[in-house]
C-alpha cells in the first residue's frame, strides 16, 4: 500500500513529447547552445522523476536535463492568452509560463459546491451555476518556489477554488460568501477532510457575522442608491440581494446557522 506522506513527484514525461527549457542548454563542450526556452524532443525518458532527461534540440544537440529544468510546451502561455505550441516562438513564450499550470491543481479539489441562487431557490432559467469550493494542493506544491495560487479561477464554467488555509481565515472571518460555501445543502463533491470540515462548520460563526453581513448589505444598499441616482429606478437584483443578506445575517445571529435557501 503506497505511504500517503510519501511526497508527490510529477509523471514521467514520455519519449517524443515536446517541451521547452527552463535554462540555457549547453552543448558536449560545456558552451552554451540555445538559450532558454528552446524547444526540443525528449529522445530519452529516465526510470524515475529523480534522474534526468535527454532531450534533442534543433541542430543536433542533445543534452541531459532534469524535470525542473523542462515544461511541457503545451502548458507554456503566451501573454496574449494563447499556447506556445500553435507556431509560437517559445521563447518568447518562457518568461509568461504559469510554472504550475501543468500540475492540475483541480484535481485536488477537496470540495465542490453549488452557491448563489440555484442555492438559495431564486434562479431562473437563464441562471448560471456557481461552484465555489476549496482546494488543498500537495505538501511538495505548497514548499516549492513557485508556492500555489490563493485561489482557483474559471470563469467561464464560474468556478472558485480557495486554498485551505486561505479558505479557513475567511470562514474565521465570518466572509460571507465562504459560510455560505460551508451551509449550501448542494454539495457535488467532497472528500472525508472536507466532510470532516462540514461537520465543524458552526465553529466559524461568532459575532464577527454582524459586521461582515451588515458591510455586505451596506454594500448592495450603495448600488441601489446609485441606481437611482443614474437611472432613476432600481435594479431588484440588487434589492433580492440586500434583503437575502439582511435575513441570513440575523437568522444567523440568531439561530447560529447559516440560512441557505
Amino acid at each position: 500500500m503506497p505511504d500517503p506522506t510519501a511526497p508527490t513527484l510529477p509523471p514521467i514525461l514520455s519519449a517524443g513529447t515536446q517541451v521547452v527549457s527552463l535554462v540555457t542548454v549547453r552543448g558536449p563542450d560545456g558552451r552554451p547552445a540555445h538559450p532558454r526556452g528552446a524547444l526540443g524532443v525528449i529522445n530519452r525518458s529516465p526510470i524515475d522523476a529523480t534522474h534526468a532527461y535527454r532531450v534533442r534540440f534543433p541542430g543536433g544537440v542533445e543534452a541531459s536535463l532534469a524535470r525542473a529544468d523542462l515544461a511541457v510546451l503545451a502548458h507554456y502561455q503566451r501573454p496574449d492568452g494563447g499556447r506556445s505550441g500553435d507556431g509560437a516562438d517559445p521563447a518568447a513564450a518562457a518568461g509568461s509560463a504559469d510554472p504550475l499550470a501543468e500540475h492540475d491543481l483541480y484535481r485536488h479539489v477537496m470540495l465542490r459546491v453549488v452557491v448563489g441562487s440555484r442555492a438559495y431557490g431564486l434562479h431562473g432559467d437563464a441562471s448560471d451555476t456557481d461552484r465555489r469550493g476549496v482546494y488543498l494542493p500537495p505538501a511538495d506544491r505548497h514548499w516549492s518556489l513557485f508556492g500555489v495560487p490563493e485561489q482557483l479561477e474559471n470563469d467561464a464554467t464560474q468556478e472558485v477554488y480557495w486554498e485551505l488555509q486561505k479558505f479557513l481565515v475567511m470562514a474565521l472571518k465570518a466572509n460571507p460568501n465562504v459560510l455560505e460555501v460551508l451551509y449550501t445543502p448542494l454539495v457535488e463533491h467532497a472528500t472525508p477532510l472536507a466532510r470532516e470540515l462540514l461537520d465543524m462548520r458552526d465553529a466559524f460563526l461568532s459575532k464577527l457575522v454582524y459586521q461582515t453581513y451588515s458591510g455586505y448589505m451596506m454594500s448592495q444598499f450603495r448600488k441601489l442608491q446609485g441606481d437611482l441616482r443614474n437611472k432613476g429606478e432600481v435594479k431588484w437584483k440588487h434589492v433580492m440581494h440586500l434583503i437575502r443578506l439582511l435575513l441570513a445575517g440575523v437568522t444567523t445571529l440568531r439561530e447560529g446557522q447559516v440560512p441557505v435557501d
